[in-house]
């Protein structure tokens, strides 16, 4: 039997109004459909419910049974609607996020503690992953990545211009094998190659020659799956390393890791943004995305 939720509805007013018009007030309805609603409620459960005289009713044995337990329940009901309503369209809630290591060092992460501090009622959740997240799968917000190649029910949207690629050594591997005057010498180099975590595949390592790109098939002793590592290995003086030059703008600005092959190393595409199209009005999502705009402006 489908519960008469309708019905049972009018039945919880009746019995907190204590009147059919005070019922019929509260819901919207005519006291004529209030009372043949709750007639139609009583033949289905082949019992009566309220006793009628012409000064006032009562609720009979039954009905205080079913106000007992309905009653909570349409209390309830009624806290998720308003749950519902407000979930999204508030400076408050949660926010799940997905994003690789490289976005929340180069863009996210110097904005966490400004957004914090404007925004304290907002709990973020960020979960660290270089894959093409399931946003809604997973029950995330929105997911960061480069380029803007989604799915087609999601939207994207470009936080950040494309980034500058580098290839880059410690001085001391440089004194010791040599700079890199062309791409074509890094083969007699050892390269620390990337292992993309999620592909499994090698990250290429692309070089720009009058507008064409091309790829070096590269070798070396070491592949690892961090970026952090891959820094950590050239300050190690262990190779040369292929990665986004503002990733290790500060060991550039240090002079502990050198760039090389300057101009024929290129860029690629920017940081986006995306998320299923219903959440581009969800409150949290959007003051985040208008933060992290105004932080880097």
């Amino acid at each position: 039997m489908r519960l008469p939720l309708a019905t049972l509805e009018i039945f919880d007013a009746i019995a907190r109004e204590g009147s059919f018009k005070g019922a019929a007030n509260r819901l919207g309805l005519q006291p004529s459909t209030v009372s043949h609603q709750l007639k139609t409620l009583e033949e289905q459960l082949d019992t009566a419910l309220i006793i009628r005289t012409t000064r006032s009713l009562s609720l009979t044995e039954a009905g205080r049974a079913l106000l007992r337990g309905a009653g909570p329940a349409f209390e309830q009901l009624a806290d998720a609607v308003d749950s519902a309503r407000s979930t999204g369209h508030a400076a408050r809630g949660s926010l799940r996020l997905a994003m690789p290591e490289f976005v929340y060092k180069l863009y996210v992460g110097s904005a966490i503690q400004s957004f914090r501090a404007a925004y304290p009622e907002i709990e973020l959740e960020m979960s660290f992953t270089e894959a093409f997240s399931d946003i809604l799968g997973e029950e995330l917000h929105a997911g960061f990545r480069l380029g803007d190649r989604i799915a087609q029910d999601m939207v994207a949207v470009r936080l950040t211009p494309p980034l500058k690629l580098a290839i880059l050594a410690s001085p001391r591997y440089l004194e010791r094998r040599g700079t890199p005057r062309t791409p074509s010498d890094l083969l007699e180099h050892d390269c620390i190659r990337y292992r993309f975590q999620t592909s499994r595949q090698i990250a290429p390592w692309t070089f720009v020659e009058k507008g064409d790109d091309y790829r070096v098939e590269v070798g070396g002793p070491i592949i690892v799956n961090t970026l952090p590592t891959v820094v950590d290995l050239a300050l190690q003086d262990q190779g040369l390393i292929y990665t986004f030059r503002d990733y290790c703008a500060d060991e550039i600005e240090r002079g502990d890791l050198v760039p090389v092959l300057e101009k024929q190393v290129g860029e690629t595409p920017g940081i986006y943004i995306y998320f299923p199209r219903e959440y581009r009005t969800m409150m949290p999502l959007s003051l985040f995305r208008e933060h992290l705009a105004e932080f880097r402006a």
